[in-house]
């Protein structure tokens, strides 16, 4: 059946009528088929698994009884449903069983069928966010399901210029996925590369969005995300009306927007529900925690390796005191404890959560004590790789969290190679690759190259609303102007 499947066509060569395709379908035990009407002229063939059959016994059942009907068109007209359809073409009929449609026929007119949408529902209720929660601010994160989740933005924005463009995805799976983007604001050009790298991709399962993102990506051998990945609808409904586009993939709770720049993913949404000096805080607070984090450990090895002599004399005296009965050498106490907290962390994330929190817990503490007891690594060694590990954390969006727990270790081993000079090397490196990735076309990190000095007020600050009248140049947006505040006070203020 997958051969098949994966033809290019939408369903076997070798089905020429819908009899043929119904034969085939019968092959799988959860496929039935019920008859209702005079003389069982009606014929319902659906998957048991796919639909509600509670919908058959009180929907259907009523308008069946003692009815004279010649066609389909004549029950589609008596069915108070919406999304009903007749239809001959067997790849539609198929696409639409498959996704919890019933077909409906007539014994003398099987060349029309008519298509009702019956899917059991099974999604859960929307939920608060798990990974970018917020103290102040709405508690609504996406779920699984599509049509949710565009409601979930379309209750935000409601305009008529808000369009969806749907697609079908996956050779196999057949995903659906949702491209919405705000008509005259957004760029033609971001959503025709969008759409057109969706349709090329040719692969057998489209699971999550995490699969688009990586498939659709400018560069997907970088470890940087190249598209935001965001649980939030009012992240992601700020994102369409700046002028991006947004991903909606079914059966993911996490949405997609683009094209994004690197210093969104160190910006909280949470930032705007606060005043902007604190916001601007917090978002500097974040920048030198993720910095701290990646440079803390390679510091410490390039400097107890071959730059000792910048340590001050009494600071240098409580190293040596920690160090003298360690029998390893920098390098190798730095990735003890890195994989170490590494593994801390993997355990707490695939544990369920209350044994997850113990483990994450009891184990950094007992393990760090015992570490050092042992004479296997410095306290003073064990202090920073756990503030490296806390400020790694700071980050709002977890994939770029992941991506700086990999770049820790590209700089361990060049801090070790030749030092500070190591640590230079790797420094530009990651600036020449930052300065080359772009998001759907668009420079990855601007503001800063290209300098685009305007966009600067939400960039590393966070500058009030008042000052923030245009949107961000690098979507290319076409109607450019917000509707800035008023400061109607102040002018009253003046006039008296």
């Amino acid at each position: 059946m997958l051969r098949r499947l994966w033809k290019k066509t939408n369903h076997s060569p070798s089905i020429e009528s819908f009899q043929d395709l119904i034969t085939f379908m019968r092959e799988s035990d959860d496929f039935k088929q019920l008859r209702f009407g005079n003389n069982s002229a009606i014929t319902v063939y659906y998957y048991q698994s796919l639909i509600n059959t509670e919908k058959i016994k009180t929907n259907l059942l009523p308008y069946f009884q003692d009815l004279s009907i010649h066609n389909v068109q004549e029950i589609k007209n008596i069915l108070p449903f919406d999304e009903t359809e007749v239809t001959s073409d067997l790849g539609a009929i198929e696409e639409k069983i498959l996704s919890g449609f019933i077909a409906i026929t007539l014994k003398d007119d099987d060349q029309q069928v008519l298509l009702m949408p019956a899917k059991f529902e099974t999604d859960r209720n929307v939920d608060m966010p798990e990974i970018e929660f917020s103290v102040i601010g709405p508690k609504i994160a996406f779920i699984e399901d599509l049509h949710t989740n565009v409601n979930l933005i379309r209750k935000r924005i409601k305009l008529p210029h808000l369009q969806m463009k749907l697609l079908k995805v996956g050779k196999v799976t057949k995903t659906s996925v949702a491209i919405m983007y705000i008509d005259g604001i957004a760029n033609q050009e971001n959503i025709d590369t969008i759409i057109q790298r969706i349709k090329d991709i040719e692969y057998d399962q489209i699971i999550d969005s995490s699969f688009i993102g990586q498939m659709i990506a400018d560069n997907s051998t970088s470890p940087f995300p190249q598209l935001m990945d965001t649980e939030r609808p009012d992240r992601v409904t700020s994102a369409i009306i700046e002028g991006k586009i947004a991903i909606i993939c079914d059966g993911s709770p996490h949405v997609l927007t683009g094209p994004t720049t690197l210093v969104e993913f160190f910006a909280s949404y949470e930032d705007y529900f606060l005043t902007w000096p604190l916001a601007t805080a917090f978002r500097i607070i974040r920048i030198f925690a993720v910095m701290f984090s990646v440079l803390v450990t390679p510091l410490y090895i390039a400097v107890l390796t071959y730059h000792y002599h910048v340590v001050p004399i009494d600071l240098l005296g409580t190293i040596i005191s920690s160090r003298k009965d360690i029998p390893f050498p920098p390098i190798l106490e730095v990735l003890i404890l890195e994989l170490t907290i590494e593994l801390l962390r993997e355990a707490g994330a695939r544990l369920p959560t209350k044994i997850g929190q113990t483990i994450g817990i009891v184990g950094g503490i007992v393990i760090g004590t015992a570490a050092v007891e042992a004479g296997i690594t410095s306290n003073v060694l064990l202090i920073l790789v756990a503030l490296a590990a806390l400020a790694s954390f700071t980050t709002p969006i977890y994939r770029i969290g992941n991506t700086i727990r990999l770049l820790r270790f590209p700089f361990i081993i060049l801090a070790q190679m030749w030092g500070i000079i190591g640590l230079a090397f790797a420094i530009m490196f990651l600036v020449t690759h930052l300065l080359r990735l772009t998001s759907l076309g668009r420079p990855f990190t601007e503001p800063f190259y290209p300098p685009r000095w305007p966009d600067l007020k939400d960039a590393f600050v966070r500058l009030p609303f008042s000052v923030q009248g245009k949107r961000p140049i690098f979507t290319s947006s076409i109607d450019k102007n917000r509707i800035q505040l008023k400061r109607t006070l102040a002018k009253e203020g003046k006039r008296k």
